[in-house]
């Protein structure tokens, strides 16, 4: 875990690429900028990119936006004295449209009006506090990705795999299932290939709240977990999170995309 979790070092120099992205976009519009993903919640790999998305008021500018914001980057590009190199600008054309470069080589991407990524952020935040022990949760879901990374070839949404939004899913139901009752993440691991082979992956799709059955698409219907249903803590803090997690649930565009087929298919 030493080798591969985020330390001091790290998260200076990506708070520091971040920052400086921030600022040029700031420069030139009346952006609000924010991180979200893996980087403010500590669970980036070595690998791992930076997610920043920008809010504005203006609602005009939402087809216009990535093309400017491509042109600044680029210019900061050819600045020989920027604090950063920036190179390889491109613009994403997807279902949600956006700006990737590549800053002291670590990959930036940069998206628009997207509240979404902000709302899971605080929502496995607060999944992190409710678990406690040290941050288990967080060290699991890092654990989890390198092995999905560097040994199964799982993850990575761009390339037609498994994306972090889902395996957090993922791992966030096995702690439903098992009640929080880990002694560690290596026997998480240990469960995780495990259980999910063993998914009826053909029938149904997976939710924060338990299997979903693919019949009843597009209208949301879950089945409970093995044992139940939430993680099993005070009263009081269940009742919390209970509608918190409702509160931050992300109902995504494209079914596909965050419920539905395998999870080694986006």
């Amino acid at each position: 875990m030493a080798h591969i979790q985020p330390n001091q070092q790290s998260e200076e120099h990506r708070n520091a690429i971040a920052s400086h992205v921030q600022r040029l976009i700031m420069k030139c519009f009346s952006y609000e900028v924010f991180a979200f993903g893996s980087v403010p919640l500590k669970t980036y790999l070595p690998y791992g990119n930076i997610d920043l998305t920008a809010f504005s008021s203006n609602h005009n500018v939402k087809d216009c936006w990535a093309f400017k914001m491509r042109d600044i980057l680029e210019s900061e590009g050819k600045n020989e004295e920027a604090e950063f190199h920036v190179k390889e600008v491109q613009c994403i054309q997807s279902e949600v449209k956006s700006i990737k470069c590549l800053v002291e080589n670590i990959v930036v991407d940069i998206s628009f009006n997207q509240l979404g990524g902000l709302c899971t952020l605080c929502f496995l935040e607060e999944i992190d506090n409710l678990i406690r022990r040290n941050h288990i949760f967080k060290r699991i879901i890092i654990l989890i990705k390198a092995w999905c990374y560097y040994e199964s070839c799982l993850l990575g949404a761009s390339h037609g795999l498994i994306s972090t939004y889902a395996l957090e899913t993922l791992v966030l139901y096995i702690f439903n299932v098992y009640n929080n009752t880990f002694a560690g993440p290596l026997e998480v691991l240990y469960q995780f290939p495990e259980f999910f082979n063993k998914f009826d992956w053909d029938n149904y799709c997976l939710s924060l709240w338990g299997p979903v059955p693919i019949s009843s698409l597009p209208n949301i219907r879950t089945q409970p977990p093995v044992e139940s249903m939430c993680i099993k803590t005070r009263e009081k803090a269940h009742d919390r999170s209970h509608a918190r997690a409702w509160k931050f649930l992300i109902v995504p565009c494209s079914m596909q995309v965050k419920l539905g087929g395998r999870p080694g298919v986006e």
